[in-house]
Formats: C-alpha cells, sequence, structure tokens
C-alpha cells in the first residue's frame, strides 16, 4: 500500500480491487460531520504573523515570494471560514502588486483569489472594492491616469466586471464597472462597441441600486443608442423609464434630460404630435420655468410641432390648454399662430408673422427644415379645407382653390390625402368641377331625419300649450 499525502488529507491508495479510499485527516476545517455548521478557525494570530514577512518579502523585490506565502494563508483562512481573516489576507495581496506597480501581477492574483473554489462572497466583495478605486474614479468616470498607463486600467476594468458577472451582491458595481467601460470605448471614438456593452446591463432588474441611479443608467444607454443611430433599441429603452417618477422634484434635471433624448428621436420618426409633448413636458418643469430663455424656447417648440400636428382631439385639447397659459401672451408670434389654428377661419398664406416663424429653429436647424416648412404649408391647407367643408355643402372647384390660393391640381391632392386618413368627407365630380362635402342621404335617412324633426317640433308644441293653459289658470 502506497500512501498519498497532502497538507489537508491522507489518501491511502491500494490496488487492490482498485478500491481508493479516503479519511478526513485530524484537525482538518471545513464541513463538520452529521450536517452541522461549518466549523471556524480563528487564523487572526497567523496572519498577524505572516502578512508582515510577507510585506518585508514585497519590499526587498521578492513580490512572488510574498504572494506565495500570502496564497497558503489565504486558502487555510478559507477553508477554515475565517472570514475577517482571509478578506485582510487578499486585500494585502492586491495592495503588494499595487505597491510594486506590477499590473500584470495585480490583475492575475485579482482573477485568482476570486475565482478560488468555495471563495467567500465577503472576500470577492473585499477584492472588487479594493480594486475599483485603481481605475475609476468618484461614480462611474474612468481614473485619470498617463498615458502609458491607460492600458493597464483598462484591462483592470475589464477584468473586474468579469468577477462581478452574475453576482448579484456585486450589481451596483458592475452597473458602475459597465458604465466605465462605455465611456472608454467612448472616448477611443468607438460609439457603437459603447452602446453594445452599455445594453449588456438590464440595470432595471438590479434591487440594490435606486431609482435615480436605475435612470441615469437608462438615460446613459438612450443616449448612446440614439448616437449609434439604433433608433428602435432608443425606443424600447425609453419605455423602461417611468414617466410617473419623471414628475418628483428631485428629478427634474433627469426629466429634462429623458425628455430631450426622446425628441431626438421622435424627430428622427418625424412624429410632430409627439415632439409637442415633449417639449411641453420640458416647458413645464419647474426649474426651466425659471429661467426665461429656455421656457420660451420650449414653449415655442411645443406651439410650431402642435401646429405641425395632424388635426385631431389630442391636438386640440393641447393647443386649448397652451392658449390658457398666461405665459403664452410673451411671445405674441406663437400666441397667433396658435389663435389661428383654432379659429374657423381661413387662414391666409403665407401669414402675416411668416418670416418670424420660418426663423424659429425648427426650420433653420437640421436636415428636417425643408421638410417641416412643408408640413406646415400642409397643415394651413388641411385647416382651410376643414372650415369650407362646415360651411359648403357643395362648392365649384375652381372657386375653392381660388379661396384657398391654390392650384387646381394641388387642391385636388390635398382633398384626396384628406378623404383617405378619414379627416373629411368629400367627393369631386371633374366634369361639371363641383366639390361635395355632404354625403347623399338614403330615403330611408331622409324620412329618419324628417319624421325626428316633427317629433321634436311637437313635443315644443305641447309644451307650449301646458304653459299657455297654466297661465290662464294663475289668472
Amino acid at each position: 500500500t502506497t500512501l498519498l499525502l497532502c497538507s489537508y488529507c491522507v489518501l491511502p491508495y491500494s490496488n487492490h480491487f482498485g478500491i481508493v479510499t479516503i479519511m478526513a485527516s485530524e484537525g482538518a476545517s471545513g464541513a463538520a460531520s452529521g450536517g452541522q455548521l461549518e466549523e471556524k478557525v480563528d487564523l487572526t494570530a497567523e496572519c498577524d504573523a505572516k502578512i508582515p514577512q510577507a510585506e518585508s518579502l514585497a519590499e526587498s523585490g521578492q513580490l512572488q515570494q510574498a504572494l506565495a506565502l500570502l496564497a497558503g494563508l489565504e486558502k487555510k483562512c478559507r477553508v477554515g471560514n475565517d472570514n475577517a481573516s482571509l478578506t485582510r489576507v487578499c486585500e494585502t495581496s492586491l495592495q503588494l502588486c499595487k505597491d510594486a506597480a506590477d499590473d500584470e501581477a495585480l490583475i492575475a492574483t485579482l482573477q485568482t483569489l476570486a475565482t478560488r473554489r468555495s471563495q467567500k462572497t465577503a472576500a470577492v466583495r473585499a477584492l472588487v472594492n479594493k480594486a475599483i478605486p485603481w481605475c475609476l474614479s468618484e461614480g462611474y468616470m474612468p481614473l485619470e491616469v498617463p498615458a502609458n498607463q491607460i492600458e493597464a486600467r483598462d484591462k483592470l476594468v475589464v477584468a473586474l466586471r468579469e468577477i462581478t458577472d452574475g453576482k448579484i451582491f456585486l450589481e451596483a458595481e458592475r452597473a458602475r464597472l459597465t458604465r466605465a467601460l462605455a465611456t472608454i470605448k467612448e472616448q477611443e471614438g468607438d460609439v457603437a462597441a459603447a452602446a453594445d456593452i452599455l445594453q449588456e446591463v438590464h440595470v432595471e432588474t438590479y434591487g440594490s441600486l435606486s431609482k435615480k441611479e436605475k435612470v441615469e443608467f437608462i438615460l446613459e444607454q438612450m443616449r448612446l443608442t440614439l448616437a449609434k443611430q439604433d433608433y428602435v433599441r432608443a425606443a424600447i429603452v425609453a419605455g423602461k423609464v417611468s414617466r410617473k417618477y419623471l414628475l418628483e422634484e428631485s428629478v427634474e434635471e433627469y426629466k429634462v434630460r429623458f425628455y430631450t433624448l426622446l425628441a431626438e428621436y421622435h424627430r428622427h420618426e418625424k412624429d410632430a404630435l409627439e415632439l409637442a409633448k415633449d417639449f411641453y413636458a420640458i416647458y413645464s418643469t419647474p426649474t426651466i420655468l425659471k429661467d426665461d430663455a429656455k421656457w420660451k424656447e420650449a414653449l415655442q417648440s411645443a406651439v410650431l410641432f402642435l401646429a405641425l400636428s395632424p388635426y385631431g382631439n389630442e391636438q386640440q385639447d393641447m393647443m386649448n390648454r397652451i392658449t390658457a397659459d398666461p405665459l403664452l401672451e410673451q411671445l405674441p408670434s406663437s400666441q397667433a399662430l396658435i389663435q389661428l389654428m383654432l379659429k374657423q377661419e381661413i387662414i391666409n398664406y403665407p401669414l402675416v408673422q411668416q418670416a418670424e416663424i420660418e426663423s424659429w429653429p425648427a426650420f433653420t436647424v437640421g436636415d428636417l427644415a425643408q421638410h417641416w416648412k412643408e408640413i406646415f404649408h400642409r397643415r394651413i391647407i388641411q385647416h382651410n379645407i376643414r372650415v369650407v367643408s362646415k360651411y359648403y355643402k357643395r362648392i365649384h372647384g375652381a372657386r375653392l382653390a381660388q379661396l384657398l390660393g391654390l392650384p387646381v391640381d394641388r387642391l385636388e391632392e390635398e382633398i384626396s390625402m384628406m378623404v383617405s386618413d378619414g379627416s373629411v368627407f368629400a367627393k369631386i365630380d371633374r366634369p361639371k368641377d363641383i366639390v361635395r362635402f355632404s354625403a347623399a342621404q338614403m330615403p330611408e335617412a331622409v324620412l329618419t331625419s324628417w319624421a325626428a324633426d316633427i317629433d321634436k317640433l311637437l313635443d315644443l308644441v305641447e309644451s307650449t300649450t301646458q304653459l299657455i293653459q297654466k297661465e290662464n289658470m294663475t289668472q
């Protein structure tokens, strides 16, 4: 029989019948027998003796010997369930590597200690928290380091992210490290990679982060996805933010940032009504109302994009609410525009304020400036057609084109579009050049309407007769 010895157990090995027997050595730490709690060994005294020895070795240039000494001590502490001593040994190992300016040894030691079999949660947390200040400043920004140390800092960030992956007790640290790595990629000019890295973290499921931290992280995800021009994912990310939470006073800055980013998305989608809602939400923020320049710009944009929006109940409701706002009086052009759109009167194009309106940012900045100018003219035309349809049952096409100041072909095109989207009823008789805005009724419908009118008339006559009789009786 041959005995194979190790530091913790004795393995009597016998090749007779191929049987292997493992017996625990006396005094071994670890799981107790009989399903009892794990035994704990106090190794404080041994740590007090060996840690100074390791520090002395490291100071004399023998870093590997110092790490080897601490590795044996770390194993004893880990198996002996002495978490306090284990944390102390792990932190000392990292500190020795840092003091020796050996970046490769630092990362190797960090990965080795954090991935030990049955490594304690306290030790992993201590390792991560010890190393984070060496690569991150306050919050999530990468630490400012000389150019020759940037690569080592970035490697440390990547190593820490790998260690924190899948560990619930390190969710907050992983979120910080992920944002830092995304910032590093963005500084290198790789926006797509930065956006992809940040999307890996589903921060809305992290219970260890506050609502404010989650919103800040999601806003950063929105910003990078928009910078990457991934508008579909940007809309998905925006849906993770609670609009109700943004109404709280403590998050006004996040509210403005959120709706500013959302406006960028809706501008790409050419959704004027949603843009009006975004700018109105920015305008209604108390911090914005304290700055005259900011609230005037936001309210002006909200009015303009409402005028550019398709006609509907929601658009009309917003227009009426903004009209009742006393601050609108400080923007005469915006007030005049919204009043024109609410009146049931034909609007002459170009408007009196046309030159001033076309000097607004939406008509001058960006590649959509010409698109918004065309839409603005179209909304004026559609408004005029709706007004005419309320006052005329039928009208000659040439006369209608004259009233609206349009060529006949453009008039037919606009009427056809409005009929297609259901905003107005119309039929064009080209041979007779007549536009009908009232639908022809079936005989049954005419008879039903006539009968209803007769019923109302008879009810009115009966009530009048009763009042006359009552008056005669009182006299």
